[in-house]
């Protein structure tokens, strides 16, 4: 495929490319420039200067665990059983025939990392997957690529009504800690074991943690108000674990400790009302003050909470009245995202090599009124006007 004549959005040290061309061979990039010559039997999308950009990213969402149009029956985000489910896998609830699927590849998403849930204190696995196929095994980008966890209301909410820990912020925090020594101590006896030609007793909850603990995925920490943040920040500290910071809702309240801390922020959901008392302070200012404050933002719509397809416009909607710059405002669903949960080197921006992950909009995506054209993944065509 020849991608022709299209103002190019690289997010890469390239930047933008006026007029420029994309060569892609067997899903992959091959090049970018100007004036690309073609060759026979290439399909050629020919433009006159479209907006090109790579795919947009949402880090933080729910896609295929929340279904459309079905209640109880398609809604798989949640084990409430229990306050602690690491051993929870996304890939094993995401219904890939989801018409969520087809909305978001028609607003120009080709990646979601989804996962479980904030019912939980410790609720499972997040995986990154396209948002094209048929079988989620073959549409996997990186999996597992976090553990949620979660503070503030929610897992207050569920276990108060079930007269059990956590009823309070202090015991979400104890819970978390007791089960990340727990963990350490399993790893430690199983290494024994290991070095010592032993059997041991597998346990699927400790072995879900081993990647944390390893630093191989971070946890992915559900937290609002602001003292939420700082305490999932203190927690990951205290045990030397990586971790992002997922809705951050007060973060521009404490954007300074953000800062130091070096954890990134996944920004979002904000185009909703207040719905409980922990978002009361909710603001579109909120990627804009954490950006200039030099952290890394990705913006999220957290599906179903707001629509997929809607991701672009929920980063237009971070630059009004707020001084976001176009550039940042697609960084935060692009390179950002990518870079945020360590798919980077497949996904976020349109370099040689990477997948051909490419979306075509008639002007801006970042306007309420554009329209993509096309949305390609994987070199594939898997939506057009």
């Amino acid at each position: 495929m020849l991608i022709r004549n299209g103002k190019i959005y690289t997010m890469s040290d390239k930047g933008i490319i006026d007029g420029g061309d994309i060569r892609v061979e067997d899903g992959k990039i091959v090049d970018i420039g100007k004036d690309l010559e073609m060759r026979d039997g290439e399909k050629v999308i020919e433009l006159n200067s479209e907006f090109v950009y790579p795919g947009f990213i949402d880090s933080h969402c729910h896609m295929g665990l929340y279904e459309w149009g079905i209640g109880f029956e398609g809604a798989d985000g949640n084990e409430m059983t229990d306050p602690i489910t690491p051993q929870m896998r996304s890939i094993d609830a995401i219904n890939p025939f989801d018409k969520c699927f087809e909305y978001a590849r028609a607003g120009g998403v080709t990646t979601v990392v989804s996962g479980p849930g904030s019912a939980n204190v410790c609720g499972g696995v997040f995986g990154a997957f396209k948002t094209y196929g048929e079988c989620i095994d073959k549409m996997v980008v990186k999996n597992p690529i976090g553990m949620k966890i979660a503070f503030g209301e929610n897992p207050k909410r569920v276990y108060n009504s079930k007269s059990k820990m956590p009823m309070t912020r202090m015991g979400t925090a104890a819970l978390l800690r007791s089960f990340i020594v727990e963990s350490i101590n399993y790893l430690n006896k199983k290494r024994r074991a290991e070095s010592e030609n032993k059997v041991f007793d597998i346990n699927l909850k400790y072995e879900a943690m081993i990647p944390v603990l390893n630093r191989e995925i971070p946890l992915k920490a559900h937290c609002h108000r602001a003292d939420d943040i700082l305490t999932a920040i203190r927690i990951a500290k205290e045990f030397d674990l990586d971790l992002t910071l997922d809705h951050c809702t007060e973060g521009h309240l404490i954007s300074k400790y953000i800062k130091e801390s070096g954890y990134p922020a996944i920004v979002g959901p904000t185009m909703t009302m207040a719905s409980k008392i922990e978002l009361n302070n909710k603001t579109f200012n909120t990627p804009s003050v954490l950006i200039n404050e030099g952290i890394k933002v990705a913006i999220t719509t957290d599906h179903p909470v707001i629509e997929e397809q809607y991701l672009a416009l929920c980063a237009g909607l971070a630059m009004k009245d707020t001084g976001l710059s176009e550039i940042d405002a697609l960084r935060a669903i692009t390179i950002n995202p990518a870079e945020i949960v360590n798919i980077h080197d497949r996904v976020g921006s349109i370099e040689i090599g990477k997948d051909a992950d490419i979306v075509i909009f008639n002007k801006s995506a970042l306007v309420s009124d554009s329209k993509c054209l096309y949305t390609i993944i994987d070199g594939n065509i898997v939506y057009s006007v």
